[in-house]
């Protein structure tokens, strides 16, 4: 990876970007849900391993989310953490800056996916004083009951965003996003998927931030077109069981597999903020199996599985 100076000027330009996006999603979501956010500024407090701020701004109990959480951090450590160096050794123990805005949003129906987006950028200071900058980020779906038509529609949302940057974003990153939100220890896919990058610099400064940039842009049309479909489908226990139990699921990845949890945790981060992706209810049952022939068992066979779905054109 090539070493950059980077500028104050140019972390003051990421870090605005960053609260204007969560202030547009979040205003999206008040619009659509007509509930309100809690915001909660925060500082670290001197003397803590890690120094920064952030805002975490939480929906809960609203009519359509049942629980929306979109976080913006920005700290500085004085060392990388493990999950951050596993993939740059060279870079295990030196200073380094984050900043990001991260979002889950559990829906109250639950024919209406979960979604999650984060977008990130990450600066460690060299041996030789100069700053290595990388980015990150993607969005995911996962949902209770599958439609094709949603699936195709997050994904080629995803793809437009990312096409300016080179046709081999999407296809590269929507194989990165299958690899990485998988539950290794069940052998079974988070959702759908959609787009993942991390450690991205190969573009230089600008046109790297301009993809993360165009990625966060993208996840108000990727997902608020499905909500607007799905928000009032009629349910009843049998789906709020189901989506309970596979928020289970969901739980269980992000505390056992997520770098971004773990990066969070290991860096001496803010707990709150970090776990604002939990949803408010789950459910877990021993050995549970749906029927066969039914939308439960259809979820497994037709949707937690890795396919083109751009390609795909299955009728729901």
């Amino acid at each position: 990876m090539a070493s950059t100076k980077l500028e104050r000027n140019q972390v003051a330009g990421v870090r605005d970007y960053l609260l204007g996006l969560q202030a547009r999603i979040t205003a999206a979501v008040v619009a659509v849900d007509g509930g309100s956010f809690v915001v909660d500024a925060w500082e670290k407090a001197p003397g803590e391993l890690l120094q920064g701020t952030g805002v975490t701004q939480i929906l809960e109990a609203g009519s359509v989310f049942e629980r929306a959480g979109c976080g913006f951090s920005h700290v500085r450590g004085p060392r990388l953490p493990p999950s951050a160096t596993q993939h740059r050794p060279e870079l295990a123990g030196a200073p380094f800056e984050a900043m990001g805005v991260s979002l889950v949003f559990h829906p109250r129906n639950p024919y209406v996916p979960t979604v999650h987006m984060n977008v990130r950028m990450l600066a460690a200071q060299g041996n030789d004083g100069s700053s290595v900058c990388w980015f990150g980020g993607g969005m995911d779906l996962t949902p209770y009951y599958g439609f094709d038509e949603d699936a195709r529609h997050f994904h080629a949302t995803c793809k437009a965003a990312l096409e300016p940057f080179g046709a081999d974003k999407y296809p590269r990153f929507k194989t990165w996003c299958d690899e990485y939100f998988v539950l290794k220890h069940r052998a079974e896919q988070r959702g759908v998927g959609g787009v993942f990058f991390d450690d991205f610099s190969e573009l230089g400064f600008e046109r790297s931030l301009a993809m993360m940039q165009a990625l966060g842009d993208g996840l108000l049309p990727a997902y608020l077109p499905i909500v607007q479909r799905r928000k009032d489908s009629p349910y009843g226990e049998r789906e709020r069981a189901f989506q309970l139990y596979r928020r289970g699921r969901y739980v269980e990845f992000n505390l056992v597999w997520d770098r971004g949890t773990h990066f969070g945790l290991q860096s001496g981060g803010r707990t709150e903020s970090i776990l604002l992706s939990m949803p408010p209810l789950a459910s877990w049952s021993y050995q549970h199996k749906p029927q066969d022939g039914s939308p439960e068992a259809r979820l497994y066979s037709h949707f937690l599985v890795r396919r083109d779905w751009l390609e795909h054109s299955g009728a729901d």
